[in-house]
């Protein structure tokens, strides 16, 4: 099926518009703006409030946290420079960080920060992209290892939720990060989150910029981005929507507010792996971009073998195994984003390229069906499983398809 042109079905996107308002109007999914595009076909859905307490519908111009939709983009910024040839995917990362030249490597999970093994090679560029630098999220309860324990004290917030935003700069960062053994060895497996936070620090000095001006420069401005940031400015913030935690089985409690929140001030480190603010057409720019190869309005921003290489699948067999809580039985994992595996017979739906963000957030690209899927939501996810809302979502996508 894949090329297929086909539009949206009338019946099935009435249906999708039912199914997802009965989120907004119970109130446990405040606000919401979806999409779905096949064949040139768009259609979108804004439903609900900005909070709680604003009677004021929401506007399809509001702007949300979109969490680890960050990572697509960050991946994206570091295929330019691959394009440029600033970077090399097999460059060892040690000229531009030479803070994680030498690395060590723990003889287990369970030694001491000083029982260690060196690394039998340098962290790569293509490792940060693929997360196998050999750091990253354990599903463990906090404090089961000592690596945590000393993750914890230097205030990384990289082994667990990026909020509150680390008070030091990239520099610092990357420092306190360096003192610290890997869990195991340089492309040996994969693991969550780590390497987006790490590649942002490369492109910042790859680039000579901060990280913010390096994507508004190759991607925002290019792709017509305005809202998408680290930070909110005073004059956009009656956009900004509220966040929200589920809170036992029927509550929300707040995350984090539009005004005095954690992105009301530029961030001292601007976070790769999940930090941006965006809109639902702003983020729909650049899956556009992503969709067509690389090009924007006939210009291309990235080479089709950039996007190919992002959106293919790079894991082993024994490493999308070990992802599967994440990725799903038959996903794998692309450069910042989730991609096909090799076995996708029986896959569920959505089944493709892109990825969602804690704060809500969905993207997926179904090659197979040309369709695309976004929807960006003010209730946080409280596990890497899809919540109802997006369950529903696509449910209610693929039942819209036309032809």
């Amino acid at each position: 099926m894949s090329g297929v042109s086909a539009g949206l079905d009338a019946t099935g996107l009435r249906r999708l518009q039912d199914r997802l308002g009965v989120h907004t109007e119970s109130g446990q999914v405040p606000g919401l703006v979806a999409l779905l595009a096949r064949g040139g076909d768009v259609h979108v859905e804004v439903l609900g409030r900005a909070a709680l307490d604003d009677p004021a519908p929401l506007q399809r111009d509001a702007i949300f946290r979109i969490a680890s939709l960050t990572k697509p983009i960050s991946a994206a910024g570091a295929m330019v420079l691959v394009d440029d040839g600033v970077l090399s995917l097999s460059d060892p990362v040690d000229a531009l960080l030479p803070e994680l030249a030498g690395r060590r490597v723990l003889r287990s999970l369970e030694s001491g920060l000083d029982d260690t093994v060196p690394a039998e090679r340098p962290i790569t560029v293509e490792d940060l992209l693929t997360f196998r630098l050999g750091f990253g999220i354990m599903m463990v309860p906090p404090g089961t290892y000592p690596i945590q324990e000393a993750e914890a004290e230097l205030g990384l917030m990289t082994l667990g939720p990026p909020w509150p935003p680390p008070p030091f700069g990239s520099d610092e960062w990357i420092a306190r990060f360096g003192t610290l053994p890997l869990l195991h060895q340089p492309g040996a497996d994969w693991r969550y989150n780590t390497g987006a936070q790490v590649l942002g620090i490369l492109l910042e000095r790859a680039s000579g910029m901060r990280l913010e001006t390096f994507l508004r420069q190759r991607l925002f401005e290019p792709l017509g981005m305005v809202d998408t940031s680290f930070s909110v400015p005073v004059e956009k913030r009656g956009r900004f929507t509220t966040a929200y935690m589920p809170d036992g089985v029927a509550g929300l409690s707040l995350l984090d507010p539009p005004l005095d929140g954690w992105w009301n001030e530029p961030p001292a480190m601007d976070n790769a792996a999940g930090m941006l603010v965006s809109t639902l057409d702003d983020f729909w720019a650049f899956v556009s971009m992503i969709t067509a190869k690389g090009r924007h309005e006939g210009q291309p921003l990235l080479s089709p073998a950039a996007v190919e290489a992002m959106t293919r699948d790079h894991l082993t067999a024994a490493q999308r195994a070990s992802a599967a809580l994440f990725l799903g039985p038959h996903g794998g994992w692309g450069y910042g984003m989730a991609a096909p595996g090799p076995s996708r017979a029986g896959a569920p739906k959505p089944s493709g390229y892109g990825w969602n963000g804690g704060t809500g957030t969905e993207w997926t690209t179904d090659p197979d069906y040309g369709l695309t899927g976004i929807a960006l939501s003010t209730r946080a996810m409280t596990s890497p499983e899809p919540p109802a809302l997006m369950v529903e979502f696509w449910e209610a996508a693929y039942d819209a398809l036309a032809g």
